[in-house]
This record gives C-alpha cells, structure tokens and sequence, in this order.
C-alpha cells in the first residue's frame, strides 16, 4: 500500500514562502494545503492569500487552496477564483478551533449545524464542478457532532474527509480521541484521513499499527516542528541524515532570506523568526535552552550568533 503525505495548512507558517524552502531542502510531502481564504460574506479576497496561491509563487508545490466560510456564496466566490488560476480541487475548513473563529459558526463552530453544511454542499454541487474536500474536528462541543454529520455527506461527491480527533473547544490541548476517530471510519462511506499530533516516527508508525487500512495522513505542526519527519515517514527510518545540521541550517537560512524579502526591518523580521524557533527549538537536545538563547537574541548580529551556536552545540534529536 503507498503511503501519502498531507501538509495540513497552519495560519501564519506554511504560507508559499516556508514551503518553497522546505521543498527545497526537505522530502515528504506529496500536497500541501494552503492557508484558509476567509471572505467574511464582503466577497473580497486578501492579496496575501491571493499571492499565496499564484502558481509563480507555488512552481515547486503541489497546492490545494482552502476555504473557511459558513455560507455558498462565500465558497462559490473562492471556488470560481481558484479555478481561474488552475485549481481543480478545494478544501472546506470545518476544523479551526479558535474561540473567535467558532464563535462566528466557522471552523469547528460549524459542525453541529448539519442542515447548514449539506444546503451549502447542495449549492455548490449545482453550481460548480469544483472538487471538494473536508478538514474537520470531531466537533465544537462534543463527538456527538460528527456522528450525526458523517452518514449524511455519504450522497455528495466528497474527495475525501480528514479528520482531526480532537473537539474544537480542546483547541490543541488535551489527547487525541482514537476511540472516536475509529467510530468516523465506521460512520463514513468516503475516503477518512488521520490529522493530528504525528510528531515522530514512531508515533506514526503507531497510528499506522492502529489505523492500517488508512494510506493517506496529515502532519500540521509536525512538519514545522520537525522538517525531517516527512521523508523520514516515507523512508521509515528512525535514523537523522549525518548532516542533518548543515541541512537545517540551509533550509533555515533560505527561510529567512524569503521573509527578508517582504518584511520590513530586523525588528519584523525577529519576530518572524522567533515564531517558527517555538517550533524549531523541539528539534535539538536542549530545547529549552535553544529557544531563551534565541529569544535573548535583541539584532540580527546575535540572533545570526545564536543560531550557529545551537547549530554547531546542539545535536537534532526530534521528538522520538
């Protein structure tokens, strides 16, 4: 059985810049998806998500455009756009789990409202020819949720259904519910993939012992947190290449050298960074210690001076 990997999209990181530099240094991931378009019913895309999907912008990616709405124009608007562009498949967030997102009955706020979901899937398979997949949680409140959904998206033509087991009111705290994403696998007619906390190999190859009729998976914040663990997945090694040092240290430098690019001052810049090293730092030894000496790091001069410490003194262990 082939294995696929998914690169679920994470607000604010995995925009075209990041996966351009991974994809540059790193293997793994067969698509990525890219963050959500959110119209808000003004029917106005931001440029930042439009440039983030321009094919000049994603010319070594596969990419998949996302959307986050709680209405069929909204989806319509983004459908007909992304079309415009080449894009022949579009991804439904129903999983976000920000309290100002669920509050609004988006995201992980939406699940429970089932007539909501299905008249707009009505909608848009009458008036588009658009490709549809779904991202979701196991609900806002309770698992209940899309235990009821599931059965009735059984009569559209959904791609495929990518589950991340956790409630939307968890946000990311607390376990992932196996024993509810095992019912979703009973409840569903379509193709369920696993989303949520593949952090290591190991971890993966225990989703795979107990899943083992899934062949495709998402990583989010595994891939930011360790950007060997894709091609390290399909390789199913638990062994990090000798240089992996020097590997992340071009990844990361071609990282910045993007932001460089549209951020303005080092003061913009740092912050950029700073974000991704609370990712970064779990990759090495002394995580801790790497993200204070980054943190201390006040211009450029001693956060480039910190960075080469951690890359020369620390060795890249992952998270087991």
């Amino acid at each position: 059985m082939s294995l696929t990997l998914l690169s679920s999209p994470l607000q604010g990181f995995t925009d075209y810049r990041f996966r351009t530099a991974f994809q540059k240094h790193f293997a793994g991931i067969d698509t990525f998806y890219a963050p959500y378009f959110r119209l808000n019913g003004v029917h106005e895309m931001k440029s930042s998500n439009i440039k983030d999907i321009l094919p000049e912008n994603n010319a070594t990616t596969h990419v998949i455009p996302q959307v986050m709405c709680k209405d069929a124009v909204d989806f319509l608007t983004v459908a007909k756009f992304v079309q415009s562009l080449g894009y022949k498949e579009l991804n439904w967030n129903l999983g976000c789990p920000y309290s100002m997102v669920t509050k609004r009955g988006m995201g992980a706020g939406l699940i429970k409202q089932k007539d909501l979901i299905l008249s707009i899937l009505n909608t848009v398979k009458a008036e588009s020819d658009i490709v549809v997949s779904l991202k979701m949680r196991l609900g806002n409140d309770n698992p209940s949720e899309i235990e009821q959904l599931l059965p009735l998206l059984d009569v559209y033509p959904i791609k495929y259904i990518a589950i991340h087991p956790r409630l939307g009111k968890q946000q990311y705290k607390g376990t992932v519910d196996l024993e509810s994403f095992e019912q979703c696998l009973k409840l569903s007619a379509h193709k369920i993939i696993y989303n949520g906390d593949i952090d290591s190999v190991a971890k993966f190859r225990y989703m795979q012992e107990r899943f083992p009729t899934l062949d495709t998976w998402m990583l989010g914040r595994g891939i930011i947190q360790d950007p060997f663990l894709p091609g390290m997945i399909k390789h199913n090694s638990l062994v990090y290449p000798e240089n992996a040092n020097k590997q992340f240290s071009a990844f990361h430098d071609a990282l910045m050298a993007e932001y460089a690019l549209v951020l303005s001052g080092d003061k913009h810049l740092l912050l950029k960074m700073y974000h991704f090293w609370e990712y970064f730092s779990l990759l090495f030894s002394n995580s801790h210690k790497c993200l204070k000496k980054i943190k201390k790091a006040q211009h450029m001069r001693t956060y480039e001076a910190a960075v080469v410490d951690i890359l020369r003194n620390e060795e890249i262990i992952g998270l087991g």
